[in-house]
Formats: C-alpha cells, sequence, structure tokens
C-alpha cells in the first residue's frame, strides 16, 4: 500500500470507499486525474489547507491502481490498493447486496436472504477491506487526531480502529437509513452483533435524521449492550446552495434547458424526477401513478410530460440491470399506450448529465420524490434551490427529507400508486402563488445545513480544536 509521507501525523482524517480523485490510464500510458466534488470535499477545504487533513480511500479502478503502484497521487489524499477481488466482495458482496438492502428493507423475504458459505467467504473480504482501513488511519493518524469516517462500506472501521489506537477521537456518519431491529436481526446474530460492536467503537455516531439514529438506539439496546460510552447526533445534509445556483445559470445547462423545452413541447406542464436506477428510488411505482393520472383525469392527456431522468447504478449487479430494464419497459408502454403525433407522455434519459438534470430542475412544475426508503434524498433538497418558476414537491414520507420538507411538500405513502396519482394532480393544479411560497419555505429548509457546515458540525461535535 502506498502512503503519503507528508501526511503523516494528520489531525484530521475522513475516510470512505470513494475519495475525492480517480485516475485513468490514458493511450499514451500517462495517468489523468478527476477531481471529485461533494461535502466532503466541501468539508476539508472549509478546514482550511494548514489543518494537516487526509483522506483515506480505496483504489477503484484499474487507473487508481496503477496510480498507487506508480506512487503518483494527489496532496493530502492515501489510496489504499486493496486487492480487486477482495474489493469486489466487500462492496458489492456485502455493501451493496447484503448492508443496503437490510437498511432500505429491499429483500423479497420468501426467497432472500440466504446466509450461507458463500456469504461468510465474502464476509471475510469485508472485514479484510474494513482492517485495511483501520490500518492506514492508525498509521496516518497524529496522537490525538479526529476521524471521521463515512457509511455502511465501513461498519467495522471504528471498532478495528480504536483497538490500534485507542488515544484518536473517532466518529462515522451514516449516510443511508437504519433498520429497525426487527429487520437489522435477519443479519446472523453474530454479523449483526459485529456491524453494532464495530460501529460502537465511534466516540460519535451521526445520523441523517432522529429516525434513523433511533432506529440504530434500539438495534443496539436489544442486540448489544447498549450504546455504552459513544454519543449519537444527528446532522440533516442540506444542499449547496451556492454552488447549485450558480451552475444552473451556466452555458451548457441553457443549452439543455432549451432541448428539454422542445422534447417537452410548448404550453406543457412537467413533472421531474432525477434518480439514479436503484431499487429503493420507487421508479416504477413513480411510472404506474402517471399512468393513473393518465386514465383517472384524461384532461391531462396532451398537457402534461413526465421527464423522467434514471441514471443506470450498479449494472454490474443482475437485480439492478433487471430493474433498469423494467424501468425502460414500463415507459416505452405509456407511450405506446397514450402517446399521440405531438405528444410524447414520457420523456425518459438513462445517460447522465448533471447539466441536464439542473436543466430539468429549473423547468419541473412538480418534482416526483417517491423513494421506498431513503437516507435523505438531496434530490428533495436540490430543485427548490434552482426551480426558475417554484415547483410543487411530491415527498414520499420514507426520505429522510420527510423530516425537513414534508409541511410544505404534498407527502405520499411510496406503494400507494393511486394515491401517488391523486397528489400528481394537486400538485399540477397548484396555485402559482402558493407554489411559489411553498418553494421558498422548501428553499430555505433544504439549505439550512450546506455540505461544508455539515461536516465542521460533525469535527467540533469531537471537540476537535479547528485552525484560526
Amino acid at each position: 500500500m502506498a502512503s503519503t509521507q507528508a501526511a503523516r501525523g494528520a489531525r484530521v482524517l475522513v475516510a470512505s470507499n470513494r475519495g475525492p480523485v480517480s485516475y485513468e490510464v490514458r493511450e499514451d500510458g500517462s495517468l489523468s486525474a478527476k477531481r471529485g466534488g461533494g461535502g466532503l470535499v466541501s468539508g476539508l477545504s472549509a478546514i482550511g489547507s494548514d489543518a494537516d487533513a487526509l483522506w483515506v480511500c480505496s483504489a477503484l479502478s484499474d487507473g487508481d491502481r496503477e496510480a498507487v503502484r506508480r506512487g503518483q497521487g494527489e496532496p493530502g489524499v492515501r489510496m489504499l490498493d486493496i486487492p480487486a477481488d477482495v474489493h469486489a466482495d466487500a462492496y458489492n458482496g456485502i455493501a451493496n447486496s447484503v448492508l443496503w438492502f437490510v437498511h432500505h428493507l429491499l429483500y423479497q423475504t420468501p426467497l432472500e436472504p440466504v446466509f450461507d458459505a458463500e456469504f461468510r467467504r465474502r464476509w471475510a473480504s469485508y472485514e479484510t477491506y474494513n482492517r485495511a482501513f483501520a490500518e492506514a488511519l492508525a498509521e496516518e493518524a497524529g496522537r490525538g487526531a479526529a476521524v471521521v469516517v463515512q457509511d455502511y462500506h465501513l461498519a467495522l472501521v471504528p471498532g478495528m480502529l480504536r483497538a490500534l489506537r485507542p488515544d484518536l477521537r473517532i466518529g462515522h456518519f451514516s449516510h443511508t437509513p437504519w433498520a429497525p431491529p426487527e429487520y437489522f436481526r435477519m443479519l446472523p446474530d453474530d454479523v449483526a452483533g459485529q456491524v453494532l460492536r464495530g460501529m460502537l467503537g465511534a466516540d460519535r455516531l451521526g445520523f441523517l435524521t432522529r429516525r434513523w439514529a433511533s432506529a440504530f438506539e434500539a438495534c443496539a439496546a436489544e442486540l448489544v449492550d447498549g450504546l455504552g460510552d459513544t454519543r449519537v447526533g444527528v446532522h440533516g445534509l442540506g444542499a449547496d446552495a451556492d454552488f447549485l445556483r450558480k451552475r444552473s445559470h451556466q452555458a451548457d445547462v441553457d443549452e439543455r434547458l432549451t432541448a428539454l423545452r422542445a422534447e417537452i413541447g410548448e404550453g406543457r406542464k412537467a413533472i421531474v424526477r432525477v434518480d439514479r436506477t436503484e431499487l429503493s428510488k420507487n421508479i416504477v411505482r413513480g411510472l404506474l401513478a402517471y399512468r393513473q393520472l393518465l386514465d383517472d383525469r384524461p384532461e391531462w392527456r396532451e398537457r402534461v410530460v413526465h421527464v423522467a431522468f434514471a441514471y443506470p447504478s450498479r449494472q454490474d449487479l443482475a437485480v439492478y440491470r433487471e430493474y433498469t430494464a423494467e424501468v425502460r419497459r414500463l415507459a416505452e408502454e405509456i407511450n405506446a399506450a397514450y402517446g399521440t403525433p405531438g405528444w410524447k407522455p414520457v420523456v425518459l434519459h438513462v445517460k447522465d448529465d448533471f447539466a441536464r438534470s439542473l436543466a430539468a430542475y429549473r423547468l419541473a412544475d412538480v418534482a416526483l420524490v417517491n423513494p421506498i426508503r431513503d437516507g435523505m434524498n438531496l434530490v428533495a433538497k436540490e430543485v427548490p434551490v434552482v426551480s426558475d418558476e417554484g415547483c410543487a414537491l411530491v415527498l414520499s414520507r420514507e426520505a429522510g427529507a420527510y423530516e425537513e420538507l414534508g409541511e410544505d411538500a404534498i407527502v405520499v405513502n411510496p406503494y400507494d400508486i393511486g394515491a401517488t396519482a391523486d397528489a400528481l394532480h394537486e400538485a399540477l393544479t397548484m396555485p402559482p402563488g402558493e407554489r411559489a411560497e411553498r418553494t421558498k419555505r422548501l428553499a430555505a429548509a433544504a439549505t439550512a445545513l450546506p455540505p461544508a457546515q455539515w461536516f465542521l458540525d460533525q469535527l467540533h461535535a469531537l471537540d476537535v480544536d479547528q485552525p484560526s
């Protein structure tokens, strides 16, 4: 494993599966680096360059692994060259196929899960992967440093790191929901205990909402000996208003706005959704509700378009490929059944395009955010911030964002197709003045804790001395 010598003795460390930079091998054999964004990048920038900060992450691609082997890297980043097969078992085999499914209540329980010898082999890889992070953090951290570990991929790291470096102040943040005890108990008893005790190695655990924090506390009370000395806090990650407002008015977004308006057609309203084709996002039921709207209220035919951006996610897992195919099939079925020569009821895009997403945010009359279960859902927070004319928000009560936005959204049970269709009608017929007022309040709530402050609050909660 490569190490950033200059960063030894770091005072603030972040650990996450995906880091702030990725690498590609060019045709001539040289490496190109691409920087990422997001809340953690903003947060580390906010503490200043003299804070001795280090980001520990995993090499995810062949380009990343080649960068590690060549000793090429970014200042303040240590990338771990965990063997590709170990990473695949830990990331896809456990984190995304087991822990994600448990926390989002996604299992079809008559058939799954099956915790057999193959699961145990993958679980061993998950332990190995977490141990690699714990050892790197222990090696790099200065005495008494603060370490903020991110998400379900690294649930065992706090406990492992505590055993190696009891002097450190350790935080862990969960970006997902947390399963209630009766669902969490689906995990084998020893594994469930290992996950909880791994998390409880932290001084402090952070969650996106009080609901998810309470679910963790209930699991700890029922399955292990409670929280012990670990504190629990809630940090409702908000939208980055300054970035979004600036980015959404750049030339490439304006171009896509013009193209989208042409696709929709003049004078029509737009129901917009922007999601990955993640099972929990509930895209299929959203399409079914839109079809129900066209059936129940034929006056909307030719007067509304459902703009659905469903960007492929985790296509190396068969169940995700099948779900993506079902989204496409249903969109085509609706267009075939209801479309006319001048009207395409569903405009579906599956190629990820951030500028086009922002253009859709700007023109949306209605935003549909109906997940089965979601840690937060930043789309629900971003649309009101970017909207040009005000946008009605149809929001699932199972999204973490419901806690902050529910008062000014039209709230739905994500499983109820008929009620969701009714909610879409209510949103489409909302008077412009009411829509504008609700959008203002939604945008204020959505930006209450911007990403940089979200990260800094977690550091302050660990009693980290910030450089002046």
